[in-house]
């Protein structure tokens, strides 16, 4: 009975002592294990057996990435400009047992390099640097501040600005100079407007002077054109009435003189304001001319075979009636 209460009492003892050496990892954590005081082992997410009462978990570790966020701080720039900037830190643990004996209070550290850090690159830049030139500044801290970690087995993946705040005298000063600037723009697109606006309309009117030119131009040729055979025109029908004159002599001339006298003679008479017409004594030569053309006929009737020669007879000078219609 003795014994089977020993062995009972046993076996408790040993399944409790190995209850004790069972530890279970969680997913994203690291376990650093301590023996006798001393980092042995950083234990994977799983189980994990120890030895209990020589073993120990030290310190649990995160190895996600995980955010810090920078308190609001107040930086000088180099021009004199007090502005409040906040930040925040993106980091992840690499090496656990570095993260857990190489430094005391990781986010503390961290978060005291990245403001000490954040002073020194804004205070090295003006302010109209600080509010345009957030991506410099970020890829600035993140060089210094991830080489800074290194030594604690820490991963600095991105560091941002979160906010940069000007005092509020800059803060109106800048918003009355970015509306001067706005006005500026306006006023040089409307400028800029007219003027495309003008050249347009000049263009319009110097392709219309040349349009206009040209049809001046062509009308110029045509007429010029007409003119000359015009002159063809006349010129070939003095050419027909010299050799007329040529071949007739002077009864031919008599003829083209009537013809125009009689025209002239007509003219007036059928004009709406002539009342009266009055001769004078050169027309008795209209007479003889007409005469002459008489002949001109009766000679070219007395070629033919059947027709009689008659004498030309000479009209004597004779005077028109003072009032003759």
């Amino acid at each position: 009975m003795g014994i089977s209460s020993f062995l009972m009492m046993l076996i408790v003892v040993v399944a409790v002592f190995l209850m004790m050496g069972v530890r279970v990892v969680r997913q994203g954590y690291v376990y650093t294990i301590e023996r006798l005081g001393k980092f042995t082992l950083a234990a994977e997410p799983g189980l994990h057996l120890i030895i209990p009462f020589v073993d120990r978990v030290g310190q649990k570790i995160n190895m996600m990435e995980q955010v810090l966020d920078i308190p609001g701080q107040e930086i000088i720039t180099k021009d004199n400009a007090m502005v409040g900037v906040d930040a925040v830190v993106f980091f992840q643990v690499l090496d656990a047992g570095k993260a857990a004996y190489e430094v005391h209070g990781l986010h503390i550290a961290i978060m005291a390099l990245t403001t000490t850090n954040l002073r020194t690159v804004m205070g090295s830049m003006d302010l109209d640097e600080t509010l345009s030139k957030r991506d410099e500044i970020n890829a600035k801290l993140l060089v210094v501040v991830d080489h800074a970690t290194a030594p604690w087995g820490v991963k600095i993946t991105r560091v941002e600005i979160k906010d940069i705040r000007p005092p509020a005298d800059i803060s109106n000063a800048m918003a009355r100079q970015m509306k001067a600037e706005r006005e500026k723009r306006a006023e040089i697109l409307e400028a800029e407007g007219k003027r495309a606006s003008e050249i347009l309309k000049a263009e319009g009117q110097k392709q219309s002077q040349i349009l206009a030119a040209e049809g001046r131009r062509e009308a110029a040729f045509r007429d010029a054109e007409a003119r000359e055979r015009s002159a063809e025109a006349e010129a070939k029908a003095t050419q027909m009435v010299s050799q007329a004159i040529a071949e007739s002599g002077s009864q031919a001339i008599n003829y083209f003189v009537a013809q125009e006298y009689t025209k002239a003679v007509k003219a007036f008479a059928t004009s709406p304001n002539a009342k009266t017409i009055l001769f004078p004594v050169e027309a008795t030569q209209l007479i003889g001319t007409l005469g002459g053309i008489g002949e001109l006929a009766k000679e070219a009737i007395g070629r033919s075979p059947t027709s009689q020669v008659e004498p030309p007879r000479r009209p004597g000078p004779a005077v028109p009636p003072a009032g003759g219609q």
